[in-house]
C-alpha cells in the first residue's frame, strides 16, 4: 500500500506542475489553444506637425500608460534631430520633444501597436472621494439646485450621473445649467461641467480621451467620454448623449483635462491619427506578449527549433498520446495486441496513407509475409536469417505494390513505404509464432487487436486541436506521464474479462 500511495503522489505532483505551466502560458503569456486563431493587431501612429520660428521648441505628447482591455506590443518614436525624453505617473504619460533651433516645418511621430488583451482591466485602487468645489452666489445656489434635483431621479451612482448629464444636454436648458455651461456640444467641457457637480456628490470621477478602433485603415481623432466611479468599478459615459456604454473597442489615449499635445515657440501645429489594423497569427501575439512582460519561457518554446526539426517533433510528440490509447485498450478493455509499439507506430503511418487505404495496404503485406514466412520455416532456417529473410521480403513486397501503384495511378500505394519494416517484418515473425503455438484464432484475434488498437489511436492522433496543444505546450506530456502512472496501478477486472467471467456470475447467483 505504501508504494502506490506513493505512486499517486508522485503522479499528481507531475499532473499538477504540468497543469502549471501551461496555464501560466496560456492564461499570462495568451498561447493560442487553437492552431487557427488569430488576433487583431492595431497600429496607431500620431503625428504632431508645425512650423518652427527659428527658437528652442519644445513639443509634449501625452500617450497611453497600461490601457485598460489593452496589451502593448511595442511603441516607436521618430523623430530626426529631436531629443526625447518620456515621463510616466500613476495615470499620466508623456513623451518630451525638444530642440535648440528649429526653423521651418517639422514633424513628430509616436507609433503604437496593441491588441485585446480582456484580462488587462483597470486595475488601478479605488480613487479617494473628491472634495466639493467652493463656489460663489449665484453658481452655489445652481449647484445645490442640480446636485438635489438629480439626486431625487435617481436611485443609484449609475442612474445620478446619466440624470446630472441629462440636464446638462438639454436643449432648453434653465438658468442653472446655462450657468455652468455655456458651449454646447462639446464633449470635453460637458464633461468638465458633470466633474465638477459629481464632485458636489462626492462621487469620484475622471475625464478619459480614447480613439475607436474598429474597420479599415482610416484616419481618426480623439475623443472625451466622462467615467464614474460606482464603488466597485468604472463606468462609461456619453457626455453628449448620458448614455452608459461598454468600454468596447475603445483604447484609452490619457486622463485628465490638459491638452493632448502642446508645442511652445512654434505655429500652425497639428495633430493628426492613422489606424491600421493586422490580422496575424496568435502565436507571433504570444511571442510578442512574452517579449513585452520579460518572460523567457518562449525562449525554450519548440518554434525556436529549425523547421526540419519542428516537423520531426509534431510527430513524435503525438506518441505518448498514442500509448494512452494502448493503455486504456490494453489494460482497460482488455483488448490483446502484439506488443506495445506496434498499433501505435503503426496509428502514426495511418496518418500518411490515411486509414483505409492504410489498413488494406497492411493487410496485404502482412499476409503475403505470412505466407512467405510459412514457406522458410519448411527451409528450417535459424531465427536471425530468417529474420532477416522476412525483412527482404517486406521490402520486395512494398517495392511491388508501390511499382504497381504508380502504374495505376493510385499515389496512396506510394505512401506504403512510410510504414516501419522493423515492425512489420517483427508483426509477421510475431504471428506465425502465435499462430504455430496458440492456434490461428488466437493469432488472428491479436492481429485484428492490434489494428483496431491503431486505429483508434489514429484518430485520436489525428484531431489537430490535439496535435497543436502538445506541440504549443509540450508540458501537457507531464499530465499523460502522470495518467500513466495513475493507470499504472489499475488492477481490477478488465471490459472484456467482465463479459468473459459473465457465466460464472450467473451460475453463483443460482
Amino acid at each position: 500500500m505504501k508504494h502506490r500511495s506513493h505512486t499517486s503522489v508522485l503522479a499528481l505532483i507531475v499532473i499538477a506542475a504540468g497543469l502549471s505551466l501551461f496555464t501560466y502560458k496560456f492564461m499570462r503569456l495568451g498561447l493560442p489553444l487553437s492552431p487557427d486563431l488569430d488576433a487583431n493587431i492595431w497600429t496607431i501612429e500620431a503625428r504632431i506637425s508645425f512650423n518652427g520660428n527659428g527658437g528652442p521648441v519644445k513639443a509634449t505628447l501625452r500617450i497611453p500608460s497600461e490601457p485598460p482591455g489593452y496589451g502593448v506590443l511595442n511603441e516607436n518614436f521618430v523623430s530626426r534631430g529631436f531629443g526625447l525624453t518620456t515621463g510616466e505617473s500613476d495615470v499620466k504619460r508623456e513623451a518630451v520633444w525638444a530642440k535648440r533651433r528649429v526653423t521651418g516645418p517639422h514633424a513628430l511621430y509616436y507609433r503604437l501597436a496593441v491588441f485585446q488583451e480582456p484580462a488587462a482591466a483597470d486595475q488601478r485602487t479605488a480613487p479617494p472621494f473628491p472634495t466639493p468645489p467652493v463656489l460663489e452666489e449665484p453658481f452655489a445656489t445652481a449647484f445645490e439646485e442640480l446636485v438635489a434635483d438629480a439626486r431625487a431621479q435617481s436611485a443609484d451612482i449609475a442612474s445620478f450621473a446619466a440624470q446630472m448629464l441629462r440636464r446638462l444636454n438639454n436643449p432648453a436648458p434653465d438658468e442653472h445649467v446655462s450657468l455652468f455651461l455655456s458651449q454646447r456640444d462639446n464633449p470635453l467641457k460637458t464633461a468638465q461641467v458633470a466633474k465638477t457637480l459629481l464632485a458636489g456628490a462626492r462621487i469620484p470621477t475622471r475625464i478619459a480621451h480614447g480613439i475607436e478602433l474598429r474597420g479599415e485603415p482610416r484616419s481618426a481623432s480623439i475623443q472625451a467620454w466622462l467615467e464614474v466611479y460606482n464603488g466597485d468599478r468604472w463606468l462609461y459615459f456619453d457626455p453628449l448623449t448620458a448614455n452608459q456604454f461598454a468600454a468596447g473597442d475603445l483604447l484609452t489615449w490619457y486622463y485628465g483635462d490638459s491638452a493632448l499635445v502642446s508645442v511652445t515657440n512654434a505655429r500652425r501645429v497639428e495633430t493628426d491619427f492613422y489606424i491600421q489594423r493586422n490580422i496575424v497569427d496568435s502565436m507571433a501575439v504570444a511571442e510578442r506578449r512574452a517579449s513585452a512582460l520579460g518572460s523567457h519561457a518562449m525562449e525554450f518554446s519548440l518554434f525556436n527549433l529549425p523547421v526540419r526539426t519542428q516537423a520531426v517533433y509534431a510527430v513524435l510528440l503525438l506518441i505518448p498520446l498514442g500509448g494512452i490509447v494502448m493503455v486504456l485498450m490494453r489494460n482497460i478493455i482488455g483488448v490483446p495486441t502484439f506488443g506495445m509499439f506496434t498499433p501505435i507506430l503503426i496509428a502514426l503511418a495511418f496518418r500518411e496513407t490515411r486509414l483505409l487505404y492504410g489498413l488494406i495496404l497492411f493487410s496485404l503485406v502482412v499476409a503475403l509475409g505470412l505466407a512467405v514466412r510459412f514457406y522458410l520455416e519448411k527451409l528450417h532456417l535459424l531465427l536471425a536469417p530468417r529474420l532477416a529473410a522476412v525483412l527482404t521480403v517486406v521490402v520486395i513486397l512494398m517495392l511491388m505494390i508501390s511499382i504497381l501503384s504508380h502504374r495505376l495511378d493510385l499515389e496512396t500505394g506510394l505512401s506504403i513505404a512510410l510504414f516501419p519494416m522493423v515492425i512489420l517484418t517483427m508483426v509477421i515473425e510475431r504471428m506465425s509464432i502465435v499462430w504455430e503455438e496458440r492456434g490461428p484464432a488466437t493469432a488472428v484475434k491479436e492481429g485484428v487487436g492490434s489494428l483496431l488498437v491503431a486505429m483508434v489511436a489514429y484518430f485520436v492522433m489525428s484531431i489537430d486541436q490535439l496535435e497543436h496543444l502538445l506541440f504549443v505546450f509540450p508540458e501537457l506530456l507531464m499530465v499523460l506521464l502522470g495518467i500513466c502512472l495513475l493507470l499504472g496501478q489499475y488492477t481490477g477486472y478488465r471490459l472484456t474479462e467482465l463479459a468473459r467471467f459473465s457465466a460464472l456470475s450467473k451460475s453463483k447467483s443460482s
